[in-house]
């Protein structure tokens, strides 16, 4: 039994789930990617885009959540490059989202640098909690909720915000709306979020959209602990029309998503579970992206490069095939640390030809 996203489908019933009450975003379709490179790796580091090459380092690229029930719901595969070695991992997303799977990562690797008999004595245990409350899907086939993607044609490249860069955003943005309170996250999703606007030339009246994926322990009344293992995660939206977010500069869309995020608090959060209980429904991909949409995920703060296997330090971080779309942006920790961060960018080919020449995007990107 799946105690971990707060829904898993019911082995014995085949149309029956266990949801926690804690759980926001209900099956996901796809699977959670993490890797970690080490040594110098040629190609995947040089290339200007990500080599497709990157996606036969992980397994289970073409796997959903439902084939869980035949497939492992964790695989690490191990790939020998010629100077170095790639470490990719795959979960199925309703065992554990991206804080459940850094820490996962995390414990691994103090086991392994520990020197102690008593590895398994781990200095961060992780809290399994759940819920056997069953809620029964209404379908009568697997066929009437399960979507498998098609491999989209975008372009991924990876984009870096020196700690400069990203410390004069957040000041950039809190200097335009008179106050203290945008994170370094909303400022750079704000960036991200007019550049990508900007070049898909989308009419002024349409509506565009901001997707940020957030966890939901700090959000409860009483919080879940960060050590809590599951997937508690939601997401949260900043909306505008295309020509308000470009007649108006980074702080105003920064606030928007900064409204987005206060707003999402335990209230928000249990109402959600509590609808979903009542009309339980299914998301399929094409309900998450969509072209006036940007979607951002993972999190800077998951410790990728503080995992070691005994070849020090790694040298980048990567993803897989999986939840990748146009508009897909993936976060993740500078390498050089001290707020830096990664951007790994999916786009259309000719949008991601425009953004490398956006003047708002290139000047954000030469700060240091």
């Amino acid at each position: 039994m799946n105690l971990f996203k707060g829904i898993v489908l019911n082995t014995s019933l085949v149309h029956s789930f266990i949801i926690s009450a804690f759980y926001y975003n209900l099956l996901l379709l796809f699977l959670l990617n993490f890797a970690v490179l080490i040594s110098t790796i040629f190609l995947t580091l040089t290339s200007t885009d990500v080599p497709l090459v990157v996606h036969s380092f992980f397994d289970l690229n073409d796997a959903i959540n439902h084939d869980g029930h035949t497939l492992p719901l964790l695989s690490i595969q191990v790939t020998e490059l010629t100077d170095g070695i790639f470490i990719g991992g795959s979960v199925n997303h309703l065992v554990a989202d991206g804080t459940s799977f850094s820490h996962f990562m995390a414990v691994w690797s103090e086991i392994f640098r520990s020197k102690d008999e008593n590895a398994y004595l781990i200095s961060r245990p992780p809290i399994f909690k759940g819920s056997d409350t069953i809620i029964n899907l209404p379908f009568t086939h697997h066929d009437q909720f399960i979507a498998r993607s098609e491999k989209p044609q975008v372009k991924e490249r990876f984009f870096i915000f020196t700690s400069a860069a990203v410390s004069k955003l957040k000041a950039k943005a809190n200097e335009e709306c008179s106050m203290q309170n945008i994170s370094s996250l909303q400022a750079v999703s704000a960036l991200l979020w007019r550049c990508v606007t900007r070049v898909r030339h989308q009419p002024g009246n349409s509506e565009t959209i901001c997707r940020l994926v957030i966890s939901n322990r700090r959000r409860m009344n009483p919080p879940l602990s960060d050590d809590y293992f599951g997937s508690p995660v939601g997401s949260v939206s900043g909306t505008a029309t295309v020509e308000d977010l470009m007649a108006h500069g980074l702080g105003w869309a920064a606030l928007r998503i900064h409204e987005a995020v206060t707003n999402h608090d335990d209230i928000a959060v249990k109402k959600f579970v509590d609808s979903w209980c009542r009309n339980p429904v299914v998301y399929k991909p094409n309900a998450l992206f969509h072209p006036n949409t940007t979607h951002i995920g993972s999190s800077p703060r998951f410790d990728m490069y503080g995992c070691e296997f005994g070849l020090g330090k790694a040298v980048a971080a990567r993803s897989g095939f999986v939840n990748k779309a146009d508009g897909k942006m993936t976060r993740y920790p500078g390498r050089e640390g001290g707020g830096s961060m990664d951007v790994e960018v999916c786009l259309l080919p000719e949008y991601m030809m425009a953004l490398e020449c956006d003047e708002e995007f290139i000047i954000a990107l030469k700060i240091n």
